[in-house]
């Protein structure tokens, strides 16, 4: 069973056992001597803001230090001076100079954090619901047919993203966290929305979970029969930061056995992968772990925001997609930096993203133009930019909605006034002289 042509490969790539690193050992990282004070500094000051954590896989096989600091994975996984904006860096950094005390460093990086948006798109005020008059901490209901649930035990990541959008999990702010640690409450929820026909499991990881603790919400799930139920995802990095969870970690077989289980169930289980950079999936280790994976019946869909730094060139996306659809991967997803955190260092114009979408996407094959694109979720829907056309004279962007808060704004088609440094929907005005946006007058 999940018999794969890489096994004997595999067995020889494994870089050991799994070892974690933060701000607390990260200098115990061999490969780290080589960065200067400089570099380690930037480390410390922005890791007191936005979460640090990286692995040995990460370190060992994935991140090319003949080329730090300019080696994408690098990137991906240490903080750098830039990632904070100068005043932020430089106030902190004062604060770590002078050797200030722990309680000083938190509440400056609090009130820091405050200031970076950590709940986009009205995550924390607008897509929480209630079951029986309480409200729900670890789900997010903001579509119709789709429901958030963040198991309490799975909100930390093999690895940490620099840019990522979920860093408020990780930061130690209980208010800033979604965290659900009753199975049955989901259940419950799921039972009583007979319009929601898709669960998806996100964090943090839920695959950092060991697979007896995931099976405690998987199987109470997909044991309750809920015929509206359709789809099970189950959105991870653990593809690309350990590989090893599907293939040598001590319960990797039984972690499969449960993708077996939720498939044989007439459910269809999706696991949603993060691919960054073309790197993440050049491994052995992971291209077993697709292989394996995909033989349990559950499907691998591939997504990753446009990065600036990272992957903004559309060979980068060419090659990424190729990769994918190769190993079996459903390219699904190229979004758009949100509007949180790094967002000044990561993201990239709407103008430019279109650009880069548009070029890779007439470089591929129809079989790899399963990715939608570019795309935002902001705080109407998921907002497609359809490209840069003129109507009437007037340079406008075209758009649609791919999911709305209200299912009645879905594809359709609506304009913006071009604007070349707009990197946000928010930073778009209505095209035509309109003061509004079709969906702002609806709510």
């Amino acid at each position: 069973m999940w018999s794969c042509r890489s096994t004997k490969v595999l067995t020889t790539a494994h870089s050991g056992k799994y070892k974690s690193y933060t701000l607390s050992n990260y200098k115990t990282i061999p490969q780290v001597a080589t960065l200067s004070e400089e570099q380690k500094f930037a480390i410390e000051v922005v890791g007191r803001v936005l979460p640090f954590k990286t692995n040995s896989y990460v370190v060992n096989e994935l991140i090319d230090w003949d080329n730090v600091p300019d080696d994408p994975m690098f990137i991906l996984n240490f903080p750098r001076k830039e990632m904070l904006l100068p005043h932020h860096f430089d106030r902190m950094a004062d604060l770590v100079r002078c050797g200030a005390s722990k309680q000083e460093i938190t509440g400056l990086a609090n009130d820091i954090r405050l200031e970076l948006n950590p709940h986009a798109a009205g995550q924390l005020d607008h897509n929480r619901p209630f079951l029986n008059g309480e409200r729900l901490p670890g789900l997010q209901h903001k579509y119709k047919e789709t429901v958030l649930c963040f198991p309490s035990q799975g909100q930390t990541c093999h690895a940490y993203c620099t840019f990522c959008f979920r860093w408020p999990q990780f930061v130690g702010v209980d208010d800033l966290r979604f965290s659900m640690r009753k199975a049955s409450q989901l259940v419950d929820y799921v039972k009583m929305h007979p319009e929601v026909t898709d669960v998806i499991f996100t964090g943090g990881d839920p695959l950092v979970m060991r697979t007896k603790v995931f099976a405690s919400y998987l199987k109470h799930l997909i044991a309750a029969d809920i015929p509206h139920l359709e789809t099970v995802r189950i959105g991870t990095k653990s593809l690309s930061y350990w590989p090893h969870r599907f293939t040598s970690d001590s319960d990797a077989d039984d972690l499969l056995y449960l993708f077996e289980e939720v498939a044989a169930s007439g459910k269809h289980l999706a696991l949603m992968a993060h691919f960054n950079s073309p790197r993440e999936i050049e491994t052995d280790a992971v291209q077993e772990a697709i292989c394996r994976i995909r033989s349990t019946g559950a499907q691998i869909r591939t997504q990753s925001p446009l990065l600036r730094h990272i992957n903004d060139s559309a060979d980068s996306w060419v090659d990424l997609w190729k990769k994918q659809v190769n190993l079996g991967c459903v390219p699904y997803y190229m979004f758009v930096v949100r509007d949180t955190g790094a967002q000044h260092y990561f993201g990239i114009s709407l103008s430019r993203a279109w650009e880069i979408y548009r070029e890779s996407f007439s470089r591929v094959s129809g079989i790899a133009r399963t990715v939608r694109g570019p795309s935002m979720s902001a705080f109407p829907g998921k907002v497609q930019v359809l490209g840069v056309t003129e109507v009437g004279g007037e340079k406008v962007f075209v758009l649609q909605m791919l999911q709305g808060r209200n299912p009645d704004w879905v594809a359709r088609p609506f304009f913006a006034a071009y604007d070349i440094k707009a990197s946000w929907l928010d930073d778009l005005q209505p095209a035509f002289g309109e003061k509004q946006f079709f969906f702002e007058k609806e709510t």
